[in-house]
């Protein structure tokens, strides 16, 4: 049987029977020819040839005698639509890192930023833009390999309203965020996100945030959510999220699902459970999930809420007073209500901490090591290392926790209404965050998804973990022309070798790149070329529905 009649004999989906199957008077951009197309849909894959032309995907089919100006062969390789991390931070790595290598080496061909802080709003003067459509025209002028969408940050315009203080939203308050709200929209925002975790963010209500929510949903816009609490309270915190979905009307993406206490693993079921209810109620509730049982925030977080008042410094003075550490110390041992405590989280372990970055010479060898193996070198006290080692490092360690189980992980990740977002970061071992020992999803995440959790736990089929990576994160945010190989929608592809792709990264070696992803395509051009960054820079800003085009 020859290929042409083979391709004839095959079952096809959707979006092949919209193609005839003998294309041969038609001329292309680029054919990725002879691969498996899995085309996002959650359909099985099928061979066929696959034709791009001015950017966008032209036809699938026959497309062995077309004429094209260059041809990608992917005979034994999976040809799928470019994965969309739903949840990325690169909003200030992708300035000095454009090529976005880790990402992009893993299949990434769009990140969508901004959680609870945003690249706008921001005052004159700090960056050379003061909106997040201005930071989205910086970008495009700029250039940058994979493209990008943003939600505005909930927490970037309480700071940019209210500073660091902590106190209440006035009515004054709330009315000047939904303005920044709709300015953010009307600049592309794809919606509001939260992160609620720490002050002075965590200071707005459920009330206020189903105010600012319906401000984004006028816009045609999702509420994207890092919860209040992801131990204790986490069935208080999802409630919460659902509750601000009803109240505004609105989807809801909770970030990385997760129970983050080990007192508390196992009943991820539970939390399912919830969010399946409001579901069947009618309400649009979704998550996403890493494949990592580990987060990342910073050593500060341990630190009790109120002593975040004023901000970073205002910390710093209280860290100097032996009578603020007495009741700092009071609180992080026995914990606070309605907070969520990284030290009780972890079961009071130092060792489930991890160092990232540490700039004090005094400090520096212990970036990649324990926080148990700082403290055992310094001696005494083991808070009191604590405190000291945030005065000695201006009150910043980016630390990774290890917090979670992988069974309540897997338990997330193969419930129907979860995608997939990285929580990383677009960058390099050769860049300049190359010292330091970030999380391993800024390299991994989709790899390692396709790799130990689709090929060896089967925990899903490859198809479906394809669509959790392309079309359920293009629909959660009313992307309507991407994720999908679908004629007429643009051409973001990811070619990869489902026996061979997986992760390297590890929290020992973080800066490894995924393997078993040859090829890469954004928007029409080649970025990845046979494992070989080509320098190409097409990447586009997608904005949301609300935008509008500045005169």
């Amino acid at each position: 049987m020859n290929r042409r009649t083979l391709l004839r004999s095959l079952p096809l989906t959707p979006a092949l029977l919209a193609q005839p199957v003998s294309l041969a008077q038609e001329s292309f951009d680029l054919v990725i020819a002879n691969g498996t197309v899995i085309d996002g849909s959650g359909s099985p894959g099928q061979r066929a040839d696959v034709g791009i032309r001015g950017g966008k995907f032209a036809a699938v089919g026959d497309l062995s005698q077309a004429a094209r100006k260059q041809t990608i062969e992917a005979k034994g390789l999976i040809v799928a639509p470019g994965f969309i991390d739903m949840h990325n931070h690169s909003d200030d790595t992708l300035l000095d890192e454009p090529r976005c290598e880790s990402m992009i080496r893993q299949g990434v061909t769009t990140m969508v930023l901004g959680e609870g802080g945003s690249a706008g709003p921001v005052k004159p003067g700090e960056k050379p833009w003061t909106t997040l459509g201005g930071y989205f025209d910086y970008v495009e002028k700029k250039g940058v390999s994979a493209n990008i969408a943003s939600y505005v940050g909930q927490t970037q315009i309480w700071t940019h309203v209210k500073g660091f203080a902590i106190q209440p939203a006035t009515a004054a308050d709330m009315e000047a965020m939904k303005k920044e709200v709709a300015t953010a929209m009307e600049g592309g925002a794809m919606g509001l996100a939260t992160s609620l975790l720490m002050p002075p963010s965590s200071l707005i209500t459920t009330a206020q945030l189903i105010e600012l929510a319906k401000v984004a949903k006028r816009y045609g816009g999702i509420y994207s959510t890092h919860t209040r609490d992801e131990g204790a309270g986490v069935f208080r915190s999802i409630q919460e999220a659902i509750d601000i979905g009803k109240g505004a009307g609105i989807r809801v993406d909770c970030i990385h699902l997760k129970i983050a206490d080990q007192k508390f693993w196992g009943q991820m079921p539970e939390v399912i459970a919830m969010i399946r209810k409001a579901r069947e109620q009618g309400h649009d509730i979704q998550a996403h999930v890493y494949p990592y049982t580990a987060g990342q925030n910073n050593l500060r977080a341990i630190i009790p809420p109120w002593a975040h008042d004023g901000g970073n410094a205002k910390m710093l003075e209280r860290l100097r007073d032996p009578a603020m550490r007495a009741r700092m110390r009071k609180d992080i041992e026995n914990g606070l209500p309605n907070w969520y405590n990284h030290y009780l989280a972890v079961g009071k372990d130092w060792n489930a901490m991890l160092l990232v970055t540490l700039k004090n010479p005094k400090n520096k060898p212990f970036t990649g090591k324990r926080m148990a193996e700082l403290i055992k070198a310094r001696g005494g006290d083991p808070i009191d290392v604590f405190f000291d080692v945030l005065l000695e490092e201006g009150g910043s360690v980016g630390t990774v926790y290890f917090h979670h189980s992988e069974k309540d992980m897997v338990f997330a990740m193969k419930q129907p209404f979860t995608s997939i977002g990285s929580d990383g970061s677009a960058m390099s071992p050769e860049g300049p965050r190359g010292q330091s020992k970030p999380h391993p999803r800024s390299y991994g995440t989709f790899a390692r998804v396709l790799g130990r959790y689709v090929r060896e736990q089967k925990v899903i089929t490859l198809p479906e973990a394809i669509k959790k990576m392309t079309t359920m994160n293009a629909a959660k945010i009313n992307i309507a022309d991407r994720g999908q190989i679908k004629v007429g929608y643009w051409a973001d592809v990811a070619v990869f070798d489902a026996d061979k792709i997986s992760d390297k990264a590890d929290f020992v070696n973080p800066h490894q790149y995924a393997v078993g992803v040859p090829y890469v395509v954004v928007n029409g051009q080649v970025v990845l070329d046979n494992g070989k960054h080509t320098n190409a820079m097409p990447g586009k800003v997608v904005r949301g529905p609300g935008y509008r085009k500045r005169a």
